[in-house]
This record gives structure tokens, C-alpha cells and sequence, in this order.
């Protein structure tokens, strides 16, 4: 399976990251200021691109890699960038394809990275920058010290919007059981998931390019990240309309994924998502949850069990009325199940009540 502009972006972040050998040879041009254009990569596209030059083969170093660069001309690694392929080759792009860039040497980086497919790293002797091309996108290489303030604001914002996140779940656990949920509290719980995943993903990616420097932002996230229960997936299968197959349920999630920082403040695009549809007002509209959630937040029950529970009962209230009985009528249910199912939803209202109450 091809993979995305993006995905190839973060797996060549990590390939130049500190404590790399390729990011040591790039931050060896940088300091003995010459430029440097670099292809990640050898297959026949390039190969036609490559005018004169001459072929090496030897194993990649960041010394040889400094020293080549001294020469004009662009170098070629393998796409692991173990193996130093050409040096000095004049690379001659297709002139037709769009650059925004103005350098003779940014501009020849993008279209042979947009030709190619294969990333390409360029190296600016005039404003000391470390720029890498990835097909149609342009990231530019920073030091340690400026990823890891930006990292630290965004750990900060991550522990404010986990607070909330716990605040807004606890607040729907404990009105799902009191059948008092709206549409407006079912939005927000998937507005603050949405939020923390953005923000938790934009770290991961910090703890990509920091490479070595990364290993503390790397445990924290670890540690903010740890306990989130369930996912959106669960909550919208939880409250969409009736057609709740996979396909609607990862189409949903990925329409709430897709929506921009301004749409995701809206809770009414939200609600839209969900199957809800009519303005403001209807936000206030009472929603009765399946009971997927709390269930999900019950360990000993597998996936397959939990279905069949909420199939079986037609939704939360009923299921937390069941009597141990009641649940050992539901296939792959045993006393013992039915008892854990019955004690551990207990002590799920007892604790959501408690939380809301005191």
C-alpha cells in the first residue's frame, strides 16, 4: 500500500533526526557553511535526472558526506541513506513542474522531490537552514532547543485540555446513567477527545524530529496520553443514528479528524457528525447512549460480548437494571461474567455520581 506525503514526511524526520548519522553530517555542512543537495534515494527516475558526477558506492559517513559537499553539485544516498551512491551530479528536473521556491537549489530540491517521490534534503549556505522536501511538501530542519520550547508549550496545553477531557467524560458518565444526556454534552466530549488527540499528535511529531534530544518530551506524553478510555469511535457508535456499521462509524471519525480549528469549536458541526441536525435549539435535545462506552471501560468483557450485550438490552438504562440473571441470558455470559458486568457497572455509577455530587 502507497504510502501518504505524510507518513513518507515523518519516517524521513526520523531518518535526520539528532543522534543520527545523516543529521550529523547535515549539521557538519551547516557549520563549514557550504550548501548541500541531497537525494535520499536511487531508482531509474533519478537516475535520468543525473547529468555528470561520477559514481562511488561507499558506505555513508558523516565526514565523506561533509567532504562531498564541498564540491558543486547534488550527492545521491540510498533511500536508507547507509550507502553514498553519486557525488557532484548536476540533477535536470522537468522545468514544467510548479515550484514556489526562488533558490536555484530549493527550486531543483522540490521538483526533483515532486518527480521522483523520494525525499530531498537541501542545505542553504546563505540562510543556514535545513530544508527537506517530501513530493509536494516543505519542512524545515530547526535546531533542538526551538522544537523543544514550542514541545513544552504544546505539553503544557495537553494537561489543560486532559483536564478538561476528564471533566467533560466524567460529567457524561455520570448523566448517561441518570438519562439526562443531550446533544450538546455528547459534541463536547467529542470536541475535547478531538482536541487532545490534535495536540497529542503534534507532540509525537516534536518527539520525532528531536530524535535523541526527545527521550524525556517522549515519557511525558507517554505518561498524559496513558488512561483516555475510550476513543471517539466508541462515543459516536455510542450515539449515531441507526446505520452504525464500521464503514459509518470510520467515516465519522474521520469527517470529525478532517474538521478545521475553527469548524471544531462549532459543537453544531459536531452534532451534524453524530446524525444531528436542526441548529442551537437542538442541541438541548435529550439522546439516550447504547451503553458501548461504560462497557468498554469494563476490561474482563470482550468486544464481541459487549455487542451482544447492548444488542440484547437496546440500550444503557436496561442494561443497568439487568439483574445478574437477566445478563446470563446473553450468550457467552456466565455467572461469573454476568457478576462482573453487574458489579462493575455498580461501581461506575457509583464513582461518575460521586464525582458529579461532591
Amino acid at each position: 500500500m502507497a504510502r501518504t506525503p505524510e507518513e513518507v514526511l515523518k519516517a524521513t524526520l526520523a531518518q535526520v533526526a539528532p543522534g543520527t548519522a545523516l543529521r550529523d553530517g547535515l549539521e557538519r555542512i551547516l557549520r563549514g557553511r557550504t550548501g548541500a543537495l541531497i537525494v535520499l534515494g536511487y531508482n531509474p527516475t533519478v537516475e535520468s535526472l543525473c547529468s555528470g558526477g561520477f559514481e562511488i558506492g561507499i558506505d555513508f559517513s558523516p565526514t565523506r558526506l561533509r567532504e562531498l559537499a564541498k564540491m558543486d553539485g547534488a550527492i545521491v544516498t540510498d533511500r536508507e541513506a547507509k550507502t553514498i551512491v553519486r557525488a557532484a551530479v548536476h540533477l535536470v528536473p522537468d522545468s514544467t513542474i510548479e515550484t514556489h521556491e526562488s533558490g536555484t537549489r530549493h527550486r531543483t530540491a522540490e521538483r526533483v522531490a515532486i518527480q521522483t517521490g523520494l525525499p530531498v534534503v537541501s542545505v542553504s549556505q546563505s540562510m543556514q537552514i535545513i530544508a527537506l522536501y517530501v513530493r509536494g511538501l516543505r519542512h524545515v530542519i530547526e535546531d533542538s532547543e526551538r522544537v523543544l520550547a514550542r514541545a513544552n508549550q504544546a505539553l503544557a496545553t495537553l494537561e489543560r485540555y486532559r483536564a478538561r477531557l476528564a471533566q467533560v467524560t466524567n460529567s457524561l458518565s455520570a448523566l448517561e446513567i441518570e438519562a439526562m444526556v443531550t446533544v450538546r454534552d455528547v459534541a463536547q466530549a467529542l470536541q475535547r477527545q478531538e482536541m487532545v488527540r490534535r495536540i497529542s499528535e503534534e507532540i509525537a511529531q516534536y518527539v520525532l524530529e528531536l530524535g535523541d534530544d526527545g527521550r524525556l518530551l517522549s515519557l511525558q506524553l507517554e505518561e498524559l496520553t496513558a488512561g483516555l478510555g475510550a476513543g471517539s469511535d466508541v462515543v459516536i457508535r455510542d450515539y449515531a443514528g441507526d446505520d452504525t456499521t464500521s464503514e459509518t462509524i470510520d467515516g465519522a471519525v474521520q469527517a470529525l479528524m478532517e474538521l478545521s480549528s475553527a469548524e471544531l469549536i462549532d459543537l453544531n458541526r459536531i452534532a451534524a457528525i453524530l446524525g444531528y441536525a436542526g441548529g442551537s435549539d437542538f442541541l438541548d435535545a435529550h439522546v439516550q447512549p447504547r451503553g458501548y462506552r461504560l462497557i468498554s471501560g469494563l476490561k474482563p468483557v470482550p468486544r464481541a460480548v459487549a455487542d451482544r450485550l447492548v444488542d440484547h438490552f437496546g440500550g444503557l438504562q436496561n442494561l443497568m437494571a439487568a439483574t445478574i440473571e437477566d445478563l446470563m441470558v446473553v450468550d457467552g455470559i456466565g455467572e461469573q461474567r454476568a457478576r462482573t458486568v453487574r458489579e462493575g457497572l455498580s461501581r461506575m455509577a457509583e464513582a461518575s455520581l460521586l464525582d458529579r455530587f461532591l
